[in-house]
């Protein structure tokens, strides 16, 4: 069973979910330190203005893992979705998505992971992701070393083949897969290029801009984005 393991990010670009897409099962990592300034409280959609960020609000400190860190107020929820709902407004998918996507952003979640997890699990039913979603937390695994603690998490769900970002290569002991038996695989993905509203395209957006604008046929360019690689 193939196996892939990434931070629980806010409303992820289309690789993310290329990589659950092609896997067997997926596990939200939130045992890891939150990184201020990063992916999992923001993202970056498109405007008549250009590409802009629209951001979770959150209170932290360091070095909180990602499953404490909570959501700073209530306030935000309608900044963010006048953004969202403004840049998109002429987008052909809009009215297909948004609805249960700004439910969900009204939920009062005390934890920004509980809050990325709903969209996450949101958006994976669209794109048709069939494969098991878990949250490391819940698996109780938690060691310090990141090549130990993905082969604990690999163990937790009987996988002998793991799913790394590109980035892996950086900080993974590959012998140490290989002495596991669990077979390590690095994605090999690259951002689709498609119509967009405002303009020229813009690449590594949130999944939004690409649901909105494509609506059904999201599914297959993010099915068409890649390969798990060698």
């Amino acid at each position: 069973m193939l196996v892939t393991i990434h931070q629980p990010n806010f409303l992820p670009w289309p690789g993310f979910f290329h990589k659950w897409m092609i896997a067997d099962a997926m596990i939200l990592l939130d045992t890891v330190q939150y990184e201020k300034n990063e992916w999992q409280n923001r993202n970056r959609i498109k405007t008549a203005q250009g590409v802009q960020w629209v951001t979770v609000p959150v209170q932290y400190r360091y070095p909180q893992k990602i499953n404490a860190v909570t959501v700073a107020d209530r306030r935000w929820p309608r900044k963010l979705c006048g953004s969202i709902e403004q840049a998109y407004a002429r987008a052909p998918y809009l009215k297909t998505y948004w609805p249960e996507l700004r439910d969900i952003l009204n939920e009062p979640y005390g934890l920004l992971r509980d809050l990325n997890v709903a969209l996450i699990r949101a958006v994976g039913g669209f794109l048709s992701c069939q494969s098991p979603l878990s949250i490391a937390s819940d698996l109780h695994v938690d060691n310090p070393d990141p090549t130990r603690r993905l082969l604990e998490l690999c163990a937790a769900v009987d996988a002998d083949a793991y799913l790394s970002g590109q980035e892996g290569r950086g900080y993974l002991e590959a012998e140490a897969f290989a002495r596991s038996g669990v077979t390590l695989y690095f994605q090999q993905v690259k951002a689709a290029k498609y119509t967009q509203l405002h303009g020229d395209f813009a690449s590594h957006l949130s999944v939004l801009d690409l649901l909105f604008n494509l609506g059904p046929e999201a599914n297959e360019v993010v099915g068409n984005m890649g390969d798990k690689g060698i």
